[in-house]
């Protein structure tokens, strides 16, 4: 990529558009009686997948943009999951019928920090309240540092097929700069664990434009997650927004690089895992040759949600627990951020959804023009528009945008026919920009493109 490319958009600040509209666009309109509303109008044969968010931590990563709260003791996790089991009753109750689920997803957080009876026993009430495939996904999310051998127990007989684990970096000064020590040798041992009980799917995270990282660090960490042979691996750029997530103050700014050393970050890893055998899939996630992301990648059926980029065929994602956010029919809910008030919504027998959006005819071709080009790095415009009864010929303001992306060699155009150019793939979200109707007028802050 040319410089002056990188420096003109590198810095942008670019939603990762893992949704469209993006979550910082939900607004309190939608209420709990907007949710029971859409609840009650899911149309009976829809395919449901199910995420649980557990947010809570026994430390603070300083990097951390999730939405999680630091306890030592087991009583506020306690209260938390009475609430979680209580909405997970409310939602059913509210659905015309018994829902088919083909995924099921424990974020957080930490989910791990459940006690194992705890986390065991939610997977009857999820299979009591919804009728769950017989080939489900069920994956979790780990930290290596606080697995037991008892949870590990409990997750293979939950029936957990998939196991993410966090590892960002394995260079000791990057760990201290972001208060995550974990040696290799513990998160080699959690795999040997998980593997042996059976649960045989492994994913890794790692992040990259972490401080005092550099290329070096990122591809020595790289050649030690080869040595665990995970299935897949996301590789994330950390986003430093301290203004929306105040422990970040803890990370010396100073310390992080800059748009040129983070693009040449991503780059050594992706070079590190393609050379190793994975395929590429998207922006930031890479899969085993084998592996059922590069099969969907090949056969058109690669889709992206909250999670990132996934297999998931659901029609709609109900989202359970604090800050959860759902994906319906009609829009998207997202429940209390809080603890806190999330329990109290639940215990006076209220849904807990404070805010999201509904969805337009506008807003539905526009999420389709952005999923694809982040799935797939190109987008047919004329096909997608049919598919939503417009025509191609509407977009004037977008044809402009593509035009100046073009000249700059991010793209190339074919008539309807729209191609990230492969040089260019690491600026994709500032391609599926053009087709944001909402982020010229929007004061959020993002991640950087790169």
């Amino acid at each position: 990529m040319r410089p002056e490319i990188l420096a003109r958009y590198g810095d942008q600040r670019i939603p990762r558009y893992t949704s469209y509209p993006a979550a910082t666009r939900f607004a309190g309109e939608v209420d709990p009686e907007t949710c029971r509303r859409w609840l009650a109008g899911v149309p009976r044969g829809a395919l449901a997948s199910l995420y649980l968010h557990i947010p809570f931590c026994r430390s603070m990563c300083w990097y951390c943009g999730c939405h999680t709260t630091v306890t030592r003791r087991e009583a506020p996790v306690s209260r938390y999951l009475e609430a979680l089991r209580g909405e997970i009753r409310l939602v059913a109750d509210a659905l015309p019928h018994r829902l088919e689920a083909a995924h099921v997803h424990f974020g957080g957080g930490t989910p791990t920090i459940l006690q194992p009876r705890d986390f065991e026993g939610l997977m009857p009430l999820l299979r009591q309240r919804f009728a769950l495939r017989t080939d489900a996904e069920v994956a979790v999310e780990i930290d290596p540092r606080t697995l037991t051998a008892d949870m590990v127990a409990a997750l293979a007989r939950a029936g957990v097929t998939r196991a993410s684990l966090g590892v960002q970096s394995f260079d000791p000064a990057v760990q201290h700069a972001i208060n995550r020590v974990q040696g290799f040798e513990e998160t080699q041992a959690a795999v040997g664990r998980l593997r042996a009980a059976g649960i045989r799917e492994i994913s890794l995270d790692l992040l990259y434009g972490l401080p005092h990282q550099t290329v070096a660090s990122c591809e020595e960490t790289v050649a030690r997650c080869l040595e665990l042979r995970p299935d897949r691996l996301s590789v994330f750029g950390y986003a430093h927004v301290p203004g929306f997530k105040p422990h970040q103050r803890r990370i010396d700014a100073t310390m992080l690089p800059g748009a040129a050393e983070r693009h040449a970050q991503a780059e050594a890893i992706a070079a590190a895992l393609v050379g190793a055998g994975y395929r590429r899939i998207g922006l930031d996630h890479y899969a085993a040759p084998g592996d059922a992301m590069a099969r969907a990648l090949d056969e058109g059926r690669l889709h992206r949600n909250f999670q990132g980029y996934t297999t998931d065929p659901a029609d709609l994602l109900l989202g359970f627990g604090a800050s959860a956010i759902g994906r319906l029919p009609q829009g998207y809910v997202q429940n209390a951020t809080s603890p806190g008030a999330y329990g109290r919504l639940i215990a006076a027998g209220s849904l807990a959804t404070v805010r999201g959006c509904d969805l337009s005819p506008e807003d539905r071709l526009r999420a389709e023009l952005i999923e694809r080009v982040m799935c797939e790095f190109r987008v047919d415009l004329a096909a997608v528009c049919r598919r939503h009864g417009r025509d191609a010929a509407e977009l004037r303001e977008e044809a402009a945008a593509l035009a100046r992306l073009e000249a700059d060699g991010l793209v190339r155009r074919r008539g309807d026919l729209v191609e990230v150019e492969a040089a260019a793939r690491p600026l994709v979200r500032a391609v599926a920009a053009c087709f944001d109707a909402y982020l010229a007028r929007s004061t959020a802050r993002h991640a950087p493109a790169v």
